[in-house]
């Protein structure tokens, strides 16, 4: 039954992954735009403007969510996103497409941490992992359904049509979270509704026990504070840093890469593909890495996710064969968009219940950094004139900081196991 819940959550992200995502497609038609004068670095800026909303979407409903509830801040954030991809499409001028683009950001950053808890708290503890992969795939959709939309429309009609469907989730997503998405578990027994806690524990098969011994682990703290007290300040800091490198990565290679690509000398459509390429590869990718992580333990993996981000990006700054560099651009795709999926399922893991939300919301907060310097590095470098590689160079240096980081986080109470081959054979 936890399957449902998983499915809301993705079909959630896969929005949320859209509308971020169609921005970096829109870029050839809005430097293009007549009469806006736009050059790189000003759609850079204006890329990063709904990054600053997420930053601070995703701080302040990883905290609210703690008291309010993940249901409340998911429905309320993709009503708001949805809204104000509507004014996107109308935007008359690049200073109100900046603006929208900031408050729909809010939003879109709002309902991540909470539909990350949500696919945890739901999902089999064996396979926990696995079902956040394959919850946050919907991330990379959004971006193949953003590059497969503009392979098709860009060039006719233009970026305004591409952010209308940005408001799809109004009609397709919203009914359905409002009559199947269940509250958190450990959100009701943190209120005091213990009876309704049993209830949806029922319903969907959940270890009621294991959700109150998480409880227990947290040693009486939830919400923020818990994050910075000694015992947990160091995981706090480094999952922070790590999401700032992965969210950098992600943020703009999905902004910058089309144009990078058709600055290397590739057409239009060659670009885009590139893009689509890129998401491909971060959804299988992140499918292969997560039941590695879940066997494993999701430390070891996620830093050599990394490491595979770094050595792709080195490859993508030559001039190689289109095989070797689809090929590289697929496995940076894992090594960006899929690495930070394994990020956000380790940080997940690593806390308890009472403070997983405001986590997530701390370290994708942070993050959040991360993805506005990512557009802004990009728009900088070729804004700059110097040679399309250093764009990759640029991306390569922080790939290999998020590698360092993440082997630095010291052992949680409650992180998932590497499960044994004897385990892992018998739950196969």
């Amino acid at each position: 039954m936890g399957r449902s819940v998983v499915a809301l959550c993705f079909l959630t992200i896969v929005f949320d992954g859209y509308d971020l995502i169609v921005y970096g497609s829109a870029v050839p038609s809005l430097l293009a735009e007549p009469g806006w004068g736009l050059n790189p670095a000003g759609a850079g800026v204006i890329g990063s403007y709904a990054l600053v909303g997420m930053l601070i979407g995703a701080l302040a409903s990883g905290a609210l969510s703690d008291s309010l509830g993940r249901r409340r801040i998911m429905l309320v954030g993709v009503t708001w996103f949805s809204a104000l991809m509507i004014g996107c499409a109308l935007a008359p001028g690049p200073e109100l497409l900046g603006l929208l683009r900031f408050l729909a950001g809010l939003g879109l950053g709002g309902v991540i941490p909470s539909a990350i808890a949500l696919t945890v708290e739901y999902a089999p503890r064996e396979h926990r992992q696995l079902y956040n992969a394959l919850m946050f795939a919907g991330y990379s959709v959004g971006g193949v359904v953003a590059a497969l939309l503009a392979l098709f429309l860009l060039a006719d009609h233009g970026w305004r049509p591409l952010m209308a469907f940005g408001a799809a989730p109004l009609v397709l997503v919203l009914p359905l979270l409002w009559r199947r998405l269940p509250e958190s578990v450990g959100f009701l027994l943190a209120a005091g509704r213990d009876a309704d806690a049993e209830a949806l524990a029922a319903r969907y098969g959940l270890d009621l026990d294991a959700v109150r011994r998480e409880r227990a682990a947290a040693g009486g703290g939830s919400g923020p504070r818990a994050l910075f007290g000694r015992r947990r300040l160091p995981a706090t800091v480094l999952f922070g840093a790590a999401s700032f490198c992965g969210l950098l990565l992600v943020y703009g290679l999905n902004t910058w890469l089309p144009q990078i690509m058709r600055s290397a000398g590739y057409p239009l459509g060659s670009a885009l593909s590139f893009l689509l390429v890129l998401n491909l590869g971060a959804v299988l990718g992140a499918i292969i890495t997560s039941r590695l992580a879940d066997r494993y333990g999701p430390k070891p993996v996620t830093s050599v996710a990394f490491l595979l981000a770094t050595a792709c990006l080195v490859v993508l700054s030559q001039r190689v064969d289109t095989a070797v560099l689809l090929v590289a651009v697929a496995i940076a795709g894992l090594g960006s968009v899929g690495t930070q999926v394994l990020v956000n399922g380790y940080v997940a893991v690593h806390h308890p219940a009472p403070v997983r939300a405001s986590a997530l919301g701390w370290a994708l907060g942070v993050g959040r950094a991360g993805a506005i310097v990512g557009p802004l590095l990009g728009g900088w470098v070729l804004a700059s004139g110097v040679g399309f590689e250093w764009n990759f160079y640029g991306f390569a240096v922080p790939a290999l900081a998020g590698a360092l980081l993440i082997a630095l986080v010291p052992r949680g109470r409650t992180a998932r196991q590497p499960v044994s081959a004897t385990t892992s054979a018998s739950a196969g």
